[in-house]
């Protein structure tokens, strides 16, 4: 069973999971991280760095947001692998507390 990146991360993109993630499974997009879940390992690191709460093990991911497993598995599949921690979008703070952010999602890769 893989973690999850849900909604959330959308127009922030802290990269703090991406640091300490011990298998380099994170996914870039141009505003949006995913897990692919059959690289993660489920080993929990990542979740408490996510300084917006945007990841969950998937049996704990709120059903409001159930198709980012899809998403996550999709996307981690065209986007690039990224393995090193970096500055957050600009916009993070901004949208940090915003919700229903699934329509602002880019499918672009970075």
């Amino acid at each position: 069973m893989a973690y999850i990146v849900a909604e959330p991360c959308i127009n922030c993109k802290f990269t703090d999971c991406v640091a300490v993630c011990p298998v380099d499974c994170f996914y870039e997009g141009e505003n949006m991280l995913v897990i692919h879940p059959d690289e993660c390992i489920d080993c929990g690191a990542c979740e408490p760095e996510c300084p917006v709460n945007a990841i969950f093990e998937e049996d704990d991911l709120p059903e409001k947001w159930a198709e980012y497993v899809e998403l996550n598995e999709r996307l981690a599949g065209d986007w690039a692998n990224i393995t090193e921690q970096k500055e957050p979008m600009g916009s993070a703070e901004e949208f940090r507390n915003v919700e229903d952010k699934r329509g602002m999602l880019s499918e672009t890769s970075v």
